[in-house]
């Protein structure tokens, strides 16, 4: 079966997103991910190393499971080998809970009691993502992109004095004086910038006729098309447009996995294929120089695990072969399961998948029973008469037996992702949603 059909692709740079903040591969399993994306026909690669780094700057950015040097070093080789261009993915403004979750760098955060989001006026801020930036660049210092995030700074010209710059100079000159020197930093290594688009969307024409000389925008949107969604939404095709009519470089952002809810166990396929397909086609008519396949593995640092990639691979596959083919193929299933065959990768990804689904169908029935108890609890407290003590007990035995079939999913899920995931990273991506339930067993036992 010929699963890619053209001679030359559709999409000139086809990049997968390692979201490395949730379920990291081991490292071996890093190598072997970089051969299913050739398999698959990626071409480029957008690593967010988060707390999965050997930083120097800081050792305490690193988590328990923190690759070596010497094997990102190994990474790094294995995609050159392969014709794989790396583009690491270093935060500059939201999204930066590694650093800001540590009291030391409370100074820099935009609300004193929030740890995402960097004040860019702060004294220090724009120096902490310098040498970030530098301590990835020293493993990795032949690189042609490098991605700065920049997306979701949710408090963004809160504090006073960057609420003070703004009203007098606008959202996008504060957003030019933290970044600018940082991009000036990375272009004169012959480095390109790559920033997520969603803080530029309300820029003046100034501000975005100087970015587009500086760095190239990533518009990105995980759900529908840019064509058909509301106008409101921050990747509707009103903007893309006015990025092109700036003369703005421009990227697209689908999700392969990631994008299906805070708590998803697996990507929802329907919507991950019509996602796909609407950013191929937005970037075919945009002339985009490319489109990364996301892949979040935390909606931020300090939420639970979802999706991991080996349960998701299916999606990673038909994301490769939509932005190389330019359509789906007649046969998805089939197509996707010879390019999984070739890679060696089939029977491991139905190992991972099957547990991992059901997990998350057994999660969704229980809290379920859950909501329905909780109801019950209320109109037994408001209305004494229809108490009954004995329904109660039969939905917390259901939960129970719903938690104990949990717990058998998550040793087949142990079992499945021995080698490709730390062992600690499964155990807490199973206990998240386990001793979430049992928590609430506990608490409706008392109250009968």
């Amino acid at each position: 079966m010929s699963v890619f059909t053209r001679m030359e692709p559709v999409i000139g740079i086809r990049c997968l997103h390692l979201d490395l903040k949730g379920q990291p591969p081991t490292p071996q399993r890093l190598l072997s991910l970089l051969e299913l994306l050739a398999k698959a026909r990626y071409n480029a690669v957008l690593v967010e190393w988060e707390d999965m780094f050997p930083w120097t700057c800081d050792e305490r950015f690193r988590c328990e499971t923190a690759y070596k040097p010497e094997e990102v070093k190994a990474f790094v080789a294995k995609a050159k080998e392969l014709g794989i261009d790396i583009i690491p993915l270093v935060q500059c403004l939201g999204h930066l809970e590694t650093p800001l979750k540590f009291p030391e760098y409370a100074h820099l955060r935009e609300v004193p009691d929030r740890p995402d989001v960097l004040n860019p006026l702060a004294e220090g801020a724009r120096d902490l993502v310098m040498r970030m930036v530098d301590d990835v660049l020293a493993l990795m210092p032949d690189i042609k992109y490098l991605h700065l995030g920049g997306d979701e700074a949710w408090t963004f010209g809160t504090h006073p004095d960057t609420k003070a710059y703004i009203e007098a100079h606008g959202k996008g000159a504060l957003y030019m004086h933290h970044v600018e020197p940082i991009l000036d930093h990375l272009l004169a290594q012959g480095i390109r910038p790559i920033l997520w688009h969603d803080m530029m969307t309300h820029w003046d024409d100034a501000s975005l006729d100087h970015l587009k000389g500086k760095a190239d925008l990533c518009v990105w949107g995980y759900q529908g098309s840019p064509k058909t969604v509301a106008s409101t939404r921050h990747f509707h095709i009103s903007h893309i447009q006015r990025f092109a009519e700036h003369g703005v470089s421009l990227w697209g952002g689908t999700a392969y996995k990631g994008a299906d809810g805070l708590d998803a166990e697996v990507p929802n396929p329907e919507i991950r294929a019509f996602n796909i397909k609407a950013w191929t086609d937005t970037a075919t008519e945009y002339n985009m120089k490319g489109v990364v396949a996301t892949a979040w593995s935390r909606y931020n640092t300090m939420v639970t695990q979802c999706e991991p990639i080996d349960a998701s691979l299916d999606m990673l596959v038909l994301a490769g072969i939509v932005m190389y083919n330019g359509e789906q193929p007649e046969n998805v299933q089939d197509a996707i399961a010879t390019v999984l065959q070739e890679a060696g990768e089939l029977e491991r990804f139905r190992a991972c998948y099957e547990p991992v689904a059901e997990l998350g169908r057994l999660k969704k029935i229980a809290w379920d029973q859950v909501r329905l108890a909780r109801i019950a609890d209320a109109c037994f407290k408001l209305d004494p008469d229809r108490a009954d003590p004995q329904a109660m007990q039969r939905r917390i035995s259901d939960l129970n037996r719903l938690v104990k079939r949990m717990e058998e999913q998550a040793k087949r899920i142990e079992e499945s992702f021995t080698g490709l995931v730390p062992d600690v990273w499964i155990k807490r991506f199973c206990g998240d949603r386990i001793e979430s339930l049992r928590g609430e067993i506990e608490d409706l036992a008392a109250r009968i």
